[in-house]
């Protein structure tokens, strides 16, 4: 019987493919069945909006990777198009080929993507405001180990998804530049399509694109000069920011969507309730993904002053009741701070109004008795802090998980604090069910829903009911034939995408997330070579298989980043030519990770890499979605990976290395890095490959580089800043108990089932609960 979903999808690919079902490209196919799907979607999405609070979500990053499958599963009809795709011979897969939606890098971005799912799943008005990037962050690939960049052409395929807007476009301003800013809606879908969010990106473009009498006077580099320059704001996710110019970049991006989407609000709230900005923190919340967004607090101050009228202290105090602010890392150098004389070259009309806030903050601070202003300034030493001005102007600072939230409190903002105590609060990251289990393991997802029902796709808190059959042989056999499949759906992909044969039947040990090196991926990479030469020499007698994978891009600035990439697959080019340990041991390194490799990654792996240095990560989610799929953490005490611990127990993870208090105690009292190596046999021998010659960096001097890094130090950093030397035997010994007790297989799927039954706390509709109960009072 053919619906009418069905019937559209064939009217669509004979009318603007000119095709049938029988010639159509995957292409194509994605074309028609997206827009029949957002057809029959449009006139619920756009209808107009009830006066009721909405949030607005404002984030450099939305990761939300390829749209179509998730989109038709929130709608109901992934099952009838699947079927549609079988009437006519075509695999359910066709679908992989369409690349992801990469408007962002990492977590972040990622954590936004879940939010707007678990916003319109719960009903609560939220849409997000970010950047259409033309080419997204960038397409990796792999040169002799090294990794290279090319524009992300994620358009090719069309962008069916979204709907532009060009009658909503504002103009921006960066002193005497002006460029307008035109928007991009794509619909954000709750599961069964009641709620229906939108996500706004906006893209530049010139007011005049095209200077004719310039052309007429042969100057035609001159008379695209404009379109030239505002569509370099929206190019590429972070620009390299090593230069003036590349700063000056990246500074035009964040004010350009933040000034784009405040007034695009400010519009709509008149609509709804005229000049009167008096009740604006009744009709809107708007929440800062990170410091990137957060010039938007003194935009807002500026238009409400400039353009509404309102007296600059009931501007200010307006500004701190719609606005929220997320905190997403611990580490200064990630803080944003601005150069005054950069910032004012840039936005002198903002700048004015930052200077003047910081005026106020000064007689605020003044009347509490505050003299000592030092950790308060906005305007320090030359240069603006965004986080100082992100506390000051909003009414809620949040951290991501306990140990987070506890140390922005004692540390980084310890002085904020004791003045504004009610600021600070916890919201502990989380996943969407639905991506993460539903769509990226269906064949767990329905075991679950066979076991104990579907009621975990909307609350996850029910997975805690699987606990029951911890001790059932015949649930914890299929929990292993499920990771089987998954092992060989990933074989297929990655040999199909990449090239790479990945060993099905080994165990799965994965550490896939951005490069940076507080994440250590080189304390993986030393910890595998430690194990190669335990195997070799034969320290190491009793051995499971194992399969050490990676995936992760570095910034394209990042010199140190790139040296791990390049180290990585020195190794894995010793070990996987290694004849007398190929059946034992396997090193890969994916191209261009991204959310699509992810969705087949995390379901096949058994052993989830999350060691990054205890006080480092402000949370993680690839943690949850690791978890969520049965994988146990080997981990450090380190953002939600306590948290995971307690619900999970301790028992059912790994973890090793130092304790927060314990990493400021050797940092207080003085780190000897060399003396860990003078003690370490095997840590002193896989440091030194990066410098005997045992691998190759093809005279980059990458290598020398790391070595100088953690031995000598750097200009800006203490040796071994990390703590990799500190934690290296450790983490050694934590990898071989995980490899031991994956032999018992009862008792490995056992710590598997614990975790996934304990992971309905880290469920992103549970956060984003907790943000609209406790921060925008919904």
């Amino acid at each position: 019987m053919k619906t009418p979903f069905k019937v559209q999808v064939e009217n669509l690919l004979c009318v603007d493919h000119h095709t049938d079902w029988q010639h159509a490209t995957a292409k194509q196919l994605y074309q028609a069945v997206s827009k029949a799907a957002l057809q029959e979607l449009y006139p619920r999405w756009k209808k107009p909006a009830a006066a009721e609070k909405r949030i607005g979500y404002f984030s450099a990053e939305f990761l939300i990777g390829r749209m179509v499958e998730s989109n038709l599963m929130n709608m109901g009809l992934l099952k009838e198009t699947q079927e549609l795709l079988e009437e006519h011979g075509i695999s359910q897969r066709v679908f992989e080929e369409v690349p992801d939606c990469a408007l962002g890098n990492g977590g972040l971005g990622r954590l936004a993507a879940c939010f707007l799912d678990s916003a319109a799943t719960q009903g609560i008005a939220l849409d997000g405001y970010g950047i259409r990037y033309r080419y997204g962050f960038f397409d990796q690939y792999f040169d002799n180990g090294f990794q290279k960049e090319r524009a992300d052409q994620w358009t090719d395929v069309g962008d069916p998804w979204s709907v532009r807007c060009e009658d909503e476009s504002v103009i921006v301003s960066f002193g005497k530049q002006q460029v307008r800013a035109v928007p991009y809606d794509m619909p954000i879908i709750g599961y069964g399509a009641k709620t229906i969010n939108t996500l706004r990106l906006w893209q530049a473009e010139a007011i005049e694109p095209f200077d004719f009498e310039l052309f007429n006077q042969q100057k035609y580099g001159k008379a695209v000069g404009e379109q030239t320059d505002a569509e370099s704001i929206t190019a590429i996710l972070y620009p390299n920011d090593d230069s003036d110019a590349g700063k000056k970049l990246r500074l035009k991006q964040q004010y350009f969507f933040c000034s784009a989407s405040l007034q695009d609000l400010f519009r709509r709230y008149k609509d709804q309730y005229g000049q009167d900005f008096t009740r604006l923190d009744e009709a809107m919340v708007i929440q800062l993904n990170d410091t990137h967004p957060v010039v938007s607090v003194a935009e807002c101050v500026r238009l409400l002053v400039e353009q509404e009228g309102l007296p600059l202290d009931t501007a200010i105090g307006l500004t701190r009741k719609v606005f929220a602010y997320t905190n997403h890392t611990l580490m200064p150098e990630a803080l944003e701070r601005w150069s005054i004389p950069l910032f004012r070259t840039v936005l002198p009309q903002v700048y004015r109004y930052i200077a003047r806030v910081e005026k106020v903050l000064e007689r605020e601070l003044a009347s509490k008795g505050i003299e000592d202003l030092t950790d308060f300034r906005i305007l320090d030493n030359g240069v603006i802090h965004m986080a100082r001005l992100a506390v000051f102007l909003t009414h809620s600072t949040n951290g991501v998980a306990k140990i987070h939230s506890e140390l922005l409190k004692s540390n980084l903002f310890a002085n904020w604090y004791r003045v504004y105590p009610e600021r600070f609060n916890n919201k502990t990251n989380g996943i969407t069910q639905r991506r993460w289990l539903a769509l990226a393991n269906p064949e767990l997802a329905q075991t679950i829903t066979n076991t104990i029902g579907n009621r975990w796709i909307t609350d996850l808190s029910h997975l805690g009911e699987l606990n029951a059959y911890v001790d059932d042989p015949s649930f914890l056999q299929t929990l292993r034939e499920i990771k089987r499949v998954k092992k060989e759906q990933l074989a297929d992909y990655l040999q199909k995408r990449s090239g790479l044969t990945l060993r099905a039947d080994f165990m799965l040990d994965s550490q896939i997330k951005r490069l940076h090196e507080y994440k250590r991926q080189l304390l993986n990479a030393f910890s595998i070579l430690d194990t190669y030469f335990g195997l070799k020499e034969g320290r190491i007698q009793t051995f499971t298989p194992t399969v050490y994978l990676f995936g992760g891009k570095a910034a394209p600035g990042y010199f140190r980043a790139k040296a791990i990439i390049k180290y990585i697959h020195e190794i894995a080019r010793l070990i996987n030519n290694d004849p007398s340990v190929c059946d034992k041991m396997q090193v890969l390194f994916v191209p261009d990770y991204d959310v699509s490799y992810a969705q087949k990654i995390i379901p096949a792996t058994d052993v989830s890499e999350q060691i990054s240095t205890a006080g480092t990560e402000a949370s993680g989610t690839g943690n949850m979605k690791f978890m969520l799929n049965g994988a146990v953490t080997l981990g450090t005490y380190d953002g939600a990976n306590i948290e995971i611990v307690e619900h999970a127990g301790e028992e059912n993870a790994y973890i090793f290395g130092a304790h927060v208090e314990e990493i400021r105690k050797l940092k207080e009292e003085g780190y000897d890095a060399r003396a860990y190596l003078q003690r370490d046999a095997r840590l002193n021998r896989v440091v030194n490959t990066l410098i005997d010659g045992t691998f190759c960096d093809e005279g980059s001097g990458m290598f020398a580089d790391l070595y100088n890094a953690l031995t000598q130090g750097t200009s800006w950093h203490a040796p071994d800043h990390y703590f990799l030397f500190r934690d290296f035997s450790e983490y050694c010994e934590a990898r071989m108990r995980v490899n031991s007790d994956y032999a018992d297989t009862d008792r490995f799927m056992r710590k598997s089932l614990r975790n996934i039954a304990a992971s309905g706390y880290f469920s992103s509709d549970r956060t984003i609960g907790e943000y609209a109960k406790d921060i925008w009072n919904l």
